[in-house]
């Protein structure tokens, strides 16, 4: 039993085998809980093996009603924790450090939705944990949905066992052109320079192959092929199989200037994937999702092993801030 934390019920939750997804959690009032940042972290500390156990047992939870106004407020939060924090390389999103390990989310204009996906699904090094801030709440819209991995993976087995078996069996190759520099106006316009963290080709050329992806070089950028790489995978911790994959975000989003989202992804044998199959996936991922509307104040931890995650599109303001975990 948590003394700090109080477990609460709010609209757009939903029960899966009787268990709130997310959880959410407020202010204990019973106890004192002072309304100072370095008393939420003092409490986060002092409460580590609880709030280890619900994000187990629930894969992702909602802070709300805590004293966090800034990025620093947030930052501070995330390193009460005791994660370890994961260097950004290798994934698409455009995103700009704001302080210590908190970082802008997915910087793509507005209007656009960002598909369901598991955080760097893409890359064998992805972050075990995610956090998510809301520092101005949106003008309307702007929900960061979050649906369980395992039951998308069960819905698919159901639906296409077959399609599914030759997922298991071949996996995912992942294909991206990369221009040299940033555009913010793709949601997965990161260039190479920020991708590989170095304006110099072959130290891209080296952290790209410790990722296992193959580079071409443009004239004026760089095609990457990443996999074969698994779409399912096995979360030990909780003995089941996940829909460990980007393969709707890569085929319905991956689109710019550059890319042609239909090239983004195929099986790992270089066939294509069936479109109606990838629609019907879209369509299960988002009747099994939750998207809460965000609150100024509120920040969100999610087990990238147990939970994908999304963002609707919205009318300004808005700002949200991430931190990512090994």
């Amino acid at each position: 039993m948590a003394k700090h934390f109080k477990e609460i019920e709010i609209p757009h939750q939903k029960r899966f085998n009787s268990v709130p997804f997310p959880s959410v959690l407020s202010p204990n009032t019973s106890f004192s809980f002072p309304s100072s940042v370095s008393s939420l972290t003092g409490s986060i500390k002092t409460e580590t093996p609880y709030l280890d156990s619900l994000l187990h047992k629930t894969g992702a939870i909602l802070f709300r009603g805590f004293p966090i106004n800034t990025a620093s407020d947030f930052n501070n939060v995330v390193e009460a924790f005791g994660f370890e924090e994961l260097p950004y390389i290798g994934g698409a999103a455009p995103r700009t450090n704001v302080v210590g390990r908190v970082f802008t989310a997915n910087e793509s204009p507005p209007d656009q939705k960002i598909p369901f996906h598991h955080e760097m699904a893409q890359v064998p090094e992805f972050p075990s944990k995610l956090f998510f801030f809301c520092e101005v709440e949106p003008g309307s819209g702007g929900e960061t949905p979050i649906v369980l991995s395992h039951i998308i993976y069960e819905r698919m087995k159901e639906r296409y066992s077959d399609f599914v078996e030759r997922l298991e069996e071949h996996g995912l190759i992942y294909n991206r052109v990369l221009g040299e520099d940033d555009d913010p106006s793709s949601p997965i316009g990161r260039g190479w320079k920020s991708t590989f963290l170095t304006e110099d080709k072959s130290v891209a050329a080296e952290r790209a192959a410790k990722l296992g992806m193959k580079l071409e070089w443009l004239e004026d950028g760089v095609k990457t092929k990443m996999g074969p790489i698994p779409a399912v995978k096995y979360d030990k911790s909780r003995n089941r199989k996940i829909w460990f994959n980007s393969m709707v975000a890569a085929y319905t989003g991956w689109e710019d200037a550059r890319n042609d989202p239909k090239k983004a992804v195929t099986f790992g044998d270089g066939k294509p994937l069936p479109v109606d199959i990838i629609y019907d996936c879209l369509k299960i991922l988002e009747d099994e999702s939750v998207a809460i509307p965000w609150q100024k104040g509120d920040f969100l931890l999610i087990d990238n092993w147990a939970v994908l995650h999304a963002r609707k599109s919205f009318n300004p303001p808005r700002r949200v801030l991430a931190s990512l975990c090994k």
